[in-house]
């Protein structure tokens, strides 16, 4: 079975700090889930290179694009998530939320999801707890125990970071072998039904039939 996770990257720059953390972060993942006997594919999306079309997103209430459509079925059908932003004034970047703003309510319901964050300093470090952290568990996601944060000088000595990495990557692997794989979601509503994640993109499967909305409806 191969699984799928999904890594956002929200970096302004080339070459990006971020970036480079997303990389390490999923090069572990990829391990940590080979290690455990099955194989992963990986898919990194660039939110820099989506700019223009979250901002006519925003602006025209959701008029959409395909490139950013096909962002949002990536992330909504995967089985597990890398968030990776930069801080810009003790939290995430503008451009990071605005993509999760994109997100159907239910895109990452009970999805594995591990959320990590680059600075200049340590300071900065307690945005995955008070922002990144809070703003998953909103949407329902499941949000891995270590997150990792990475300021400029933890990529220059490297066995403490990617220790956090190690550390994160594991969690988010056994996570993402247990649950089964798919669209469909994690656990079963009371009804028996399964709960299906939703990208928000084009025309949901479940359309109530036309008939059946004006059913006991009569007119002249």
């Amino acid at each position: 079975m191969t699984r799928r996770v999904v890594v956002l990257s929200a970096g302004l720059s080339v070459p990006s700090s971020t970036r480079l953390l997303a990389d390490r972060i999923a090069d572990a993942v990829r391990s940590r889930v080979s290690a455990r006997g099955e194989a992963v594919d990986i898919e990194v999306i660039e939110l820099r290179d989506l700019a223009v079309p979250l901002a006519t997103a925003m602006t025209t209430g959701g008029m959409p694009s395909p490139e950013l459509d096909a962002a949002r079925r990536a992330v909504s059908e995967a089985d597990g998530l890398v968030a990776v932003t930069p801080v810009f004034a003790a939290s995430y970047s503008g451009l990071f939320k605005m993509f999760v703003d994109t997100l159907d309510p239910d895109a990452v319901t009970g999805m594995p999801v591990l959320v990590a964050a680059t600075a200049g300093t340590a300071r900065h470090s307690l945005v995955l707890e008070h922002a990144m952290r809070p703003l998953f568990a909103y949407l329902r996601a499941v949000v891995v125990p270590t997150a990792v944060f990475a300021a400029t000088e933890d990529f220059g000595g490297g066995a403490e970071l990617q220790a956090r990495i190690s550390r994160a990557a594991d969690e988010l692997a056994a996570l993402v072998v247990a649950a089964p794989s798919g669209v469909e979601g994690f656990a079963p509503t009371e009804a028996g039904a399964a709960r299906r994640r939703r990208s928000g993109v084009g025309v949901e499967q479940e359309v109530t039939d036309f008939s059946e909305l004006l059913s006991g409806l009569t007119g002249d």
